[in-house]
């Protein structure tokens, strides 16, 4: 898996909406990095071929022993920074000397009862150096966790995968569920195609009863979550309640691939649907496919749902977007040295004819590189944004495997504009038409009805809540901040190592 040299994960803050109600919960982490990560063979200094990673917040990671399930994915690029000085520098001599000088106190004098290792001393530091940066998206993984968000950025999972909502049992109860009993369930919304649950016979609508013959009764989702995660390699046995019959399903934990885009046809056919989960390069294929074969289809109407959307690589959501939008920035990059370079799209897209009507759906969890798409159709009068306002995710980080297993850093590199050269930082997208998705059971989607209803159609999942009529003007275009420091979000979890000679991802 070879990857290019910036990033830029994001993870979505805890109240962030999903795409599903309130208290879904997925097993699976895209990611922040967000999937396996694609191949580049971008020069490190040449803006056009970094990977960008958005963040985006999958509800609940359930089964995925992924740290990366919550990390952002967007503006993320790889890169493979081998050391290129071993020891310590004749001109640094004095300065790294108290260094030194407390490296070896520890090692020769500490008593305390948890002394250290050579190798933790050094992490520790390195951890010390990312965090005196004040940014909460640079920051040092050890080697498992950086593992894991290099996994997840390339559109894989580890653990059972499914995605699950708590709810009432009463369809038509108006009680707000926090926990597991008391007229409330903890129901599977689907498993994960493939995935080990998928393979072991869990179903849609299945209840979670029990966990290794533990009952739920009193549990949140995500104390649940914690139960069902686990290793590759380790089983996980789950009492399940399937329309009255009580069954007992074994599932060992596994790697497993995240099926990035799901596409069907609604309005009879009329009106393409296309899901894409992530931003990478098997995302990309699958919605050039899925597009290919709506157009082949003769539909003129696509509803685009990038909702939970946690991001990916900055460079496959400029290809994203290059299928709608023929020439011109599809989003523009402002480096450290506050040079600001315009990407422009790829030749060959598929629809940039303005043939098809577009009508994007987001959310809070649609981060990074998913914003970078839902900016540049929209900026590029390609697509109207309907939904809830974006997570807000406007810079880039660049991955960094360190030598001698020690893990990886993620280090901010740049910011990212849309084409009006607007930055979204803290802020996010505003849709044109905000619609909520809050409350809604599994099963109906009330902004894919709204979406319906936009071109013309009548309303298709059954959903009872009414769209806001109301439209929300997109953020006005602003200039690219010069010298101002980038503004603080929530915390991003670490990583784990890779060879340093491994490109490595970076993501937004």
């Amino acid at each position: 898996m070879s990857m290019s040299p910036q990033e830029t994960p994001d993870k979505p803050e805890s109240g962030a909406s999903g795409t599903q109600a309130p208290d879904e919960a997925s097993e699976l982490a895209q990611p922040e990095m967000p999937d396996s990560a694609p191949a580049s063979n971008s020069a490190p200094g040449d803006p056009t071929r970094r990977r960008g990673l958005v963040p985006s917040r999958l509800s609940a990671v359930l089964a995925a022993v992924m740290i990366g399930a919550a990390l952002f994915m967007g503006g993320v690029t790889l890169g493979a920074h081998i050391a290129t000085t071993p020891g310590t520098p004749a001109d640094q001599e004095t300065r790294f000397g108290p260094f030194w000088d407390v490296y070896t106190l520890i090692q020769k004098e500490f008593a305390g009862s948890n002394k250290p290792s050579q190798d933790q001393l050094v992490q520790g530091a390195i951890k010390g150096m990312m965090e005196i940066l004040n940014d909460p998206w640079s920051y040092y993984q050890p080697p498992s966790d950086f593992q894991s968000s290099l996994l997840n950025v390339g559109g894989q999972a580890e653990g059972v995968g499914v995605q699950v909502q708590l709810q009432p049992v009463d369809p038509a109860s108006t009680i707000s569920c926090t926990k597991i009993g008391g007229g409330c369930e903890l129901a599977v919304v689907r498993p994960i195609p493939g995935s080990p649950a998928d393979i072991a016979g869990v179903k849609a609508a299945d209840v979670i009863v029990s966990v290794d013959g533990k009952s739920l009764d009193g549990l949140t989702t995500d104390q649940t979550t914690a139960l069902i995660k686990g290793p590759k390699g380790t089983p996980v046995t789950l009492g399940l309640d399937r329309n009255g019959t009580t069954l007992k399903l074994t599932i060992v934990r596994n790697v497993f691939d995240v099926p990035q885009v799901v596409a069907k046809s609604l309005a009879g056919g009329k009106v393409a649907y296309i899901s894409v989960s992530g931003v990478n390069d098997p995302a990309f294929q699958q919605f050039d496919a899925a597009l290919q074969n709506a157009i082949a289809a003769g539909q003129k109407c696509l509803i685009f749902d990038l909702r939970g959307n946690l991001g990916g690589y900055v460079g496959d959501a400029g290809k994203i977007a290059s299928e709608f939008v023929a020439s011109g920035p599809v989003y523009w990059q402002q480096d450290a040295n506050n040079t600001l370079t315009e990407i422009d799209a790829t030749a060959g897209g598929h629809a940039t004819n303005g043939a098809m009507q577009v009508v994007i759906l987001v959310d809070g969890n649609t981060a990074s590189a998913a914003e970078i798409v839902t900016g540049a159709l929209h900026d590029r009068g390609v697509a109207k944004v309907m939904g809830t306002k974006t997570y807000g995710k406007g810079v880039v980080q660049e991955w960094l495997p360190l030598s001698n297993n020690f893990g990886g850093i993620h280090l901010t590199i740049a910011r990212w504009l849309t084409p009006n050269k607007t930055w979204i930082q803290g802020k996010g997208i505003i849709p044109d038409q905000v619609v909520s998705s809050d409350g809604a059971r599994a099963g109906t989607d009330p902004v894919v009805d709204a979406a319906l209803v936009q071109f013309g159609f009548a309303p298709e999942t059954g959903s009872t809540s009414s769209p806001s009529p109301s439209s929300s003007p997109s953020p006005s275009s602003s200039p690219s901040p010069s010298s101002s420091p980038i503004p603080s979000s929530s915390p991003i979890p670490s990583s784990s190592p890779i060879p340093s000679i491994v490109p490595v991802p970076s993501a937004s």
